[in-house]
């Protein structure tokens, strides 16, 4: 085509549409050679937010690393957490224990670092122990000898008024007898026999009663010996209580205090210890006797009925596995993984629960440390995004069930302590979810003050290409895959290049690149190759290609079957090819459509048709209305634009969207207004403004090699060309087929800067400028497009003027 022709813009050469990489000074043959670095590179700003807001330590300054899925925000936290984490103590270990005056409220201990297992041996050691040590000392003689000298001591107390009673009755000639229901008075005989009912009926009446009166007298006076009875035996089981105290104090005082010598310096400990020591004295039966540890029935095991379960002591928090602060990433923060939950056993059809059965939560285990967060899957839990922020401004852990926070039940239920709360919490997610908080939620910026953006791009230069390679070496360690030859690495970092769409940036997006390079490793395998080489990394680049590309490879054969329309040779009229890009999950690709452009006399301006039936975005909307602006601009300065254009893509069945087809639309228009061909062989894409400057747009290689694919399929005759922005060639990194092809002159790419260096690309016409006079050149593109917009506002002119003298006859008349 009119490439050649040097009165025209010049097509790029072949180096421009592709960068390869260069290492410059460093020499290796594989990465292994290499020294391995973090494999997150390029992110100095995100890194330096990162370590300030690790390690302030003040209240509200929380974390959230921002910025696109998969550019490995998620590993450099975890990196830079595992620094910071490894330079500071170790957490304390936190435990739960009975609160024996109100077991409901479990106390919340706090133990120097991996000693919580310890404490808990302990009590359990003390409790075996003094389950022995008890039962051992109340069987002793010495114990039993006290008890029976406290149970003599009340016999004797008893018999002493007994006796005394006794023989004042006996000197009265009356007996006092010991029943089976208690005692009695009956009189006596001559020989101190008890009189029987019919003998003591013979006796005389006045004896009678005079013996009847005595009886009653002692009666009055055995009441009064027996009611002091109770008080004795009161008195003495308070002393064989007081005993029992004494023996259980005397038996397990060693070992409450080898408890107490051990944790002297934890107030909270020693304390818990004498309230258990309380408490066991309290319930010395529970020791003195047998107990079973679990009953067992047709519904399968039961809860313990172990009494000596109250002084369980439950581990809430273990340290004693880490050497340095927590670091915990919660993949499932719900509000109970958050929070902690106090869990239940089904016994007889009821739901019980102790103290025994809290867990901690994230924040538990994290609390001393660092807790890391997907924000994503935090807003999606119901409840967490509210209980992680309650919990971070009251600074401190209450473990509370939905159900009791929402007032949904009313029964009772487990408060345990609230647990102090020292920990730095790193939300990572997308930047749209920062700025939604950051308007929507009048907390978020209160407790999360330091943002790390991740940029999903870094400048590609020697520095950084090295930086990639060491990058590669890492990855390759860590994901177990074969090193990397050196031409590989450059392939991979040029497939950097391509992912960033920009031939001087590097894309972050170390999801990509790690995929690409197991896939590499993967083919190498197959082919037996020691080291991952370039010819692994092509394959694998081509292999994701083809494994998504079906659509596109759909489109292309109706395409060159002739159900979608596109031409690539001839010239026509108010035809152009546009170029778009179509998404389909992670692939993307560019397909040609065809624009076509319609102009008559009017005063409607451009009529966009894809907005017209609601298939027009809004971006597409406003660049079909900078082409008004221009035409009104440029070519109807001195009359009014008296025209009305359609413009439409053609076969188009879904939303148009977005502004990169306006120099297309601009061309076809300028074709139907000019009457002058365009050549089917090129196509179009830029964005147009209103002094016709080209802009640049995005995908442009894929609109490219969309393009170039098209032309294959219909037979390249080696006349296809593609017009782009100037201001896009930096971003250019083409597949090596088309650059193949611009090398052997058998397909170009132009830049443009303006849009009649496109039309005259398109045309082979000059534009032409308006010379001194203000007038365009004969036979130029801009003349012709003025002259047939000068002839519309000439028509307009003529049709008010037929208007204005019908209107005069018909008044006349």
């Amino acid at each position: 085509m009119a490439a050649k022709d040097k009165k025209f813009q010049h097509p790029l050469t072949a180096t421009a549409l592709y960068t390869k990489c260069r290492f410059g000074s460093l020499k290796f043959k594989t990465t292994q050679e290499l020294e391995q670095i973090p494999v997150v590179v390029g992110q100095e700003r995100a890194f330096d937010a990162m370590d300030f807001g690790i390690r302030i330590r003040n209240d509200g300054y929380n974390l959230f690393a921002l910025g696109p899925t998969g550019t490995g925000k998620l590993t450099a936290v975890r990196q830079l957490v595992a620094t910071a984490a490894a330079e500071q103590q170790q957490a304390p270990d936190w435990c739960y224990v009975n609160n024996f005056n109100e077991p409901h409220k479990p106390i919340a201990l706090r133990l120097p670092p991996g000693s919580g297992n310890g404490f808990r041996q302990d009590i359990e050691q003390f409790l075996g122990e003094a389950r022995i040590v008890i039962p051992a000392t109340f069987d002793g003689e010495e114990y039993r000898s006290r008890v029976e000298e406290l149970e003599e001591e009340l016999k004797d107390r008893h018999a002493t008024p007994l006796n005394e009673l006794s023989e004042e009755a006996k000197q009265q000639n009356i007996a006092l007898i010991k029943t089976a229901s208690g005692f009695a008075f009956a009189p006596l005989g001559k020989n101190e026999e008890v009189l029987s009912p019919e003998e003591f009926n013979t006796l005389p009446n006045g004896t009678r009663q005079e013996i009847q009166e005595k009886i009653a007298n002692l009666h009055e006076k055995l009441r009064r010996v027996l009611s002091q009875f109770p008080a004795w035996r009161k008195e003495t089981n308070e002393k064989l209580q007081a005993l029992d105290q004494e023996t259980a104090r005397n038996a397990i005082s060693h070992l409450i205090q080898s408890l107490l010598q051990r944790y002297h310096d934890q107030p909270d400990v020693v304390r818990y210890v004498e309230t258990v020591e309380q408490d066991i004295l309290k319930n010395l039966a529970d020791f003195r006797g047998s107990h079973d540890e679990a009953a067992i029935s047709i519904f399968g095991t039961l809860p313990r009925t172990d009494t000596f379960r109250r002084y369980s002591v439950n581990v809430l928090v273990d340290n004693s596995t880490s050497a340095s602060a927590p670091q915990v990433f919660e993949n499932n923060p719900s509000h109970a993984n958050l929070i902690g939950r106090s869990e239940y056993q089904s016994y007889m059809g009821a739901l019980v629960t102790d103290f025994t059965l809290i867990k901690p939560g994230a924040l538990h285990r994290a609390n001393g440390g660092y807790l890391i967060l997907d924000v994503r899957k935090v807003l999606m839990q119901p409840y967490a995004w509210e209980s992680l922020k309650r919990t971070l401004e009251a600074g401190e852990i209450r473990i509370e069930s939905l159900e009791r926070s929402l007032s949904l039940t009313s029964t009772v239920a487990l408060e345990p302590e609230p647990i102090p709360l020292d920990v730095k919490v790193i939300l990572v997610g997308e930047r749209m979810l920062y700025y939604l908080l950051l308007q929507y939620d009048p907390d978020f910026q209160d407790l999360f003050k330091v943002a790390a953006d991740f940029d999903d791009q870094v400048e590609r230069n020697e520095d950084n290409n090295i930086r990639y390679a060491r990058m590669t070496g890492a990855l390759a360690v860590g994901e177990g895959l074969r090193h990397l030859e050196r031409p590989a690495v450059a392939r991979v970092i040029e497939y950097c290049a391509r992912l960033a769409g920009d031939a001087q940036r590097l894309s972050t997006h170390l999801r990509s690149i790690t995929d690409i390079l197991r896939e590499a490793d993967y083919w190498a395998g197959l082919s037996d190759h020691e080291y991952i080489q370039q010819q692994d990394v092509e394959l694998a680049i081509e292999k994701q290609v083809y494994r998504a590309d079906r659509i596109q490879q759909r489109i292309k054969e109706e395409i060159r079957r002739g159900t979608i329309l596109i031409d690539t040779a001839g010239s026509t009229v108010a035809q152009v090819n546009g170029l778009s890009v179509m998404q389909l999950g992670n692939h993307a690709f560019g397909r040609p459509s065809r624009i076509t452009a319609t102009t008559r006399f009017g005063e409607g301006g451009v009529l966009d048709i894809e907005r017209e039936t609601d298939l027009g975005g809004p971006l597409h909307s406003k660049g079909v209305m900078i082409l008004s602006s221009f035409l009104s601009s440029r070519y109807a300065m001195d009359a009014p634009l008296s025209m009305t254009a359609s413009i439409v893509f053609e076969q188009s069945y879904g939303e148009v969207e977005g502004d990169s087809a306006s120099v297309a639309e601009l061309c076809a228009l300028l074709s139907a207004l000019s009457g002058l061909p365009l050549r089917q062989s090129c196509a179009v894409t830029g964005s147009i403004n209103q002094h016709g400057i080209v802009q640049a747009i995005g995908g442009v290689n894929e609109k490219i090699e969309g393009f170039f694919d098209v032309c294959q399929a219909l037979g390249a005759s080696g006349d296809e060309a593609v017009l782009i922005p100037e201001s896009n060639v930096k971003h250019l990194m083409l597949r090596t087929d088309v650059v193949a092809a611009a090398a052997a002159g058998k397909f170009s790419v132009y830049p443009v800067q303006t849009i009649d260096q496109a039309m005259e690309l398109l045309t082979q016409t000059r534009a032409g400028t308006r010379n001194r006079q203000g007038e365009f050149p004969q036979g130029s593109i801009n003349r012709r497009v003025e002259d047939r917009l000068r002839e519309f506002a000439s028509i307009r002119r003529r049709f008010a003027t037929g208007r204005v003298k019908k209107k005069r006859k018909s008044a006349d008349g």
